[in-house]
């Protein structure tokens, strides 16, 4: 009885904290693998393309509602209990730090991460990165390199110009649907911003962005099971793409909001 026990307690905690060890050994494979620049580097623009220029729209249809939406808040919550331009305050500080990388990690993780985990699944499971490492290529610095840095890279491009759009689409609702007029909303931006909301915003989001394409490159090199796989691949790395976001959210407002107050 004891045996069976300490038996299913090894096979449960395997079963949990395997994946941390796989991916782990995954990402130190890929930071060995950057070394290689010659193979990644004529790939790096093709996948910044594709991966970052073409997520714009998304990016901007998101923060053009999150912006009017968050005007909209602003104003219920606080009312007449403190100035007007306080709305600017709060737009700015809830697009730069927070509602931009994470709303918009999370929609370009559904198109990045299943992207990604569709596209290497697709050649896994018809022997493509077979037939490359027959040719001598090493699919680590070919396939996966390019599109872990163009994604960490991109990311933050894209979310820096869904924090401009969701400030403007955020004064623009000031404007015509509260009669907060554009000084009064830019003081409230003024007044308490720094560089550190921008800097903190745009780190997270290349955090966002190298975890989603490691998240999507290691489920497309494991899949197996035909078209099935492939779909199975890309769900999966969706989900987990999501939830490494908020966790990787909290781990930065852990470290770096922590005992941090205005000046």
């Amino acid at each position: 009885m004891l045996t069976a026990t300490v038996t299913s307690i090894g096979r449960v905690t395997r079963r949990v904290f395997e994946p941390v060890g796989t991916g782990a050994r995954f990402t130190a494979d890929v930071l060995r693998s950057l070394r290689d620049v010659r193979s990644w580097l004529p790939e790096l623009s093709t996948h910044a393309r594709i991966l970052g220029v073409e997520s714009l729209p998304i990016g901007v249809f998101i923060a053009l509602f999150t912006g009017i939406v968050l005007a909209l808040l602003a104003s219920y919550s606080v009312g007449d209990i403190v100035p007007p331009y306080f709305v600017g305050t709060l737009v700015q500080k809830t697009v730069t730090l927070e509602l931009a990388p994470v709303l918009t990690g999370l929609a370009l993780a559904g198109r990045v991460g299943a992207n990604i985990a569709a596209e290497l699944g697709t050649m896994r499971v018809t022997e493509q990165i077979d037939a490359l490492e027959t040719l001598t290529f090493d699919p680590m610095s070919y396939l996966v390199v390019p599109r872990v840095v163009a994604s960490a890279a991109m990311f933050p491009i894209v979310v820096g110009t869904a924090m401009l759009v969701g400030m403007v689409s955020g004064w623009g609702a000031s404007n015509l649907l509260l009669d907060i007029s554009t000084p009064q909303f830019l003081k409230g931006v003024r007044i308490f911003f720094t560089t550190f909301d921008v800097q903190y915003g745009l780190v997270k989001s290349a955090s966002f962005g190298a975890a989603v394409a490691l998240i999507g490159c290691r489920a497309g090199l494991t899949t197996s099971g035909g078209a099935q796989g492939v779909g199975r691949s890309a769900t999966r790395a969706v989900v987990i793409s999501a939830v490494m976001i908020l966790v990787l959210d909290a781990f930065w407002a852990v470290v770096w909001l922590t005992n941090r107050t205005l000046k």
